[in-house]
């Protein structure tokens, strides 16, 4: 299975490490970037860098990752696809249906599934779905809503996003709770 990010916007540090985080989950030789315009170097790191969108590249056998979808992504569909594809917009809570807007609409020969209504960054939608591909049903991965990160002394940061839970805690990448921390605005 390719996993593919269709990356939207400019890309932030968060994103290096969001996308640091994937790379580690799928492996760098799964991972595809696509409508990346800057920093391509620096996602070659993790994962093969396109400059193309996914919707203009006519690969076979795709599914886009669309919360507007009216399906879940079941361990059977995995079976069909080759590449499955995620918007690398989170960001707009709550959200906006933009990847519906930005991706979905522009590709006609896809299919969609969703992970659920709830919106998850990136790094956890791909471990979601890797989980099902290799034969994990939804319904049966546990998620934590809404995590707060204590950022220092009296101050913390909420983000209200749905998250995958291993071992009784959310999946975060230990860089990006650290970027968190060292922020000078909050």
């Amino acid at each position: 299975m390719k996993y593919v990010i269709e990356h939207f916007g400019k890309a932030f540090k968060w994103h290096l490490i969001e996308y640091e985080h994937i790379s580690k989950i799928v492996g760098k030789e799964n991972l595809m970037f696509t409508n990346v315009k800057e920093k391509k170097e620096a996602l070659s790191a993790f994962g093969e860098a396109r400059k193309e969108s996914i919707a203009d590249l006519n690969l076979p056998d795709i599914c886009v990752l669309d919360p507007a979808s009216d399906r879940i992504l079941a361990p059977e569909d995995c079976k069909h696809f080759k590449y499955l594809v995620f918007g690398g917009i989170l960001g707009d809570y709550p959200p906006r249906k933009r990847t519906k807007e930005l991706l979905t609409s522009r590709m006609k020969n896809a299919e969609t599934r969703n992970l659920g209504k709830e919106q998850m960054p990136t790094d956890n939608a791909v471990y979601a779905a890797k989980l099902i591909a290799e034969g994990k049903r939804f319904e049966d991965i546990k998620f934590i809503d809404t995590i707060e990160i204590d950022v220092q002394k009296g101050l913390s940061v909420q983000l209200p996003f749905r998250y995958v839970e291993v071992k009784g805690k959310p999946l975060i990448s230990e860089k990006l709770v650290e970027f968190l921390k060292k922020r000078k605005t909050i």
